[in-house]
């Protein structure tokens, strides 16, 4: 079976959205989490996939990355500062394309297979919105093309900080670099993009555990209507509730 039949068929497994754009009904499948590098994805996302499996409702950590790190370092061993000296802005914009889109590919392919809830950290407005900030405003009617076989996530969830904060916090993590006018420009990024009404937006400014309390009252309703926690079989050989979640971090 082709691969566009195949995320066809997750696609239609999803529910409906309602008037308000916020999908009801139905099983929870699939939850994505974006925003600005440094509102805290990374951390929320896999907080909550281990929230969700120890309450009963198996989940699994996507990271769906672009591989603009990756691509950062391997420049810097070639002897250029970062990935769009090496590539040119337009070829580092395909190729982060490229690479999100077979990461979140490889994760819808297997998510039925799995019966667990997919929390997705990083997803496809997240390439719109890097198309967006980089100036690449002319490959985003391909690229949208491309991501049109992905089925839109039941909840996405917008992590919202002030760019400001957000520099601080990469700062401080010592691990890569971004401009304050960049995280200015993608903040502004995913706030023009046409599925933004769609978002759930949460104040990712507060502390942690504030933020992870308020994405789980969102879920709530979800996890009630269409998700009840496992159980093992009559054999007894389905795997505990408390499992450890697994990671599978992308390119």
């Amino acid at each position: 079976m082709r691969l566009s039949d195949n995320l066809s068929r997750v696609a239609r497994s999803t529910a409906v959205p309602d008037s308000t754009g916020v999908r009801c009904g139905g099983r929870l499948r699939t939850v994505a989490l974006i925003g600005i590098d440094g509102s805290g994805k990374t951390t929320q996302a896999y907080r909550l996939a281990e929230t969700l499996t120890a309450a009963g409702h198996p989940a699994t950590y996507h990271r769906n990355a672009g591989g603009r790190r990756w691509l950062g370092r391997a420049a810097q061993r070639l002897g250029r500062p970062d990935a769009q000296s090496l590539l040119g802005r337009d070829g580092m914009l395909l190729m982060e394309s490229v690479l999100r889109w077979l990461a979140i590919a490889l994760t819808l392919l297997g998510g039925p297979f799995t019966g667990r809830v997919a929390v997705m950290d990083r997803y496809a407005a997240c390439q719109y919105a890097s198309l967006r900030a980089h100036g690449g405003h002319r490959w985003e009617r391909l690229i949208r093309a491309a991501y049109r076989i992905f089925p839109r996530p039941q909840v996405t969830f917008l992590l919202t900080v002030e760019p400001v904060e957000a520099y601080r916090r990469i700062e401080r993590r010592g691990t890569d670099h971004e401009s304050l006018r960049f995280l200015v420009a993608a903040d502004w990024a995913y706030r023009t993009l046409p599925e933004y009404p769609t978002f759930v937006e949460v104040n990712a400014g507060r502390p942690a555990e504030e933020v992870a309390r308020e994405i789980r009252g969102h879920l709530k309703a979800w996890l009630a209507a269409g998700n009840e926690p496992a159980v093992a079989d009559p054999a007894g050989t389905a795997a505990p509730a408390t499992e450890l979640v697994p990671l599978q971090a992308r390119p």
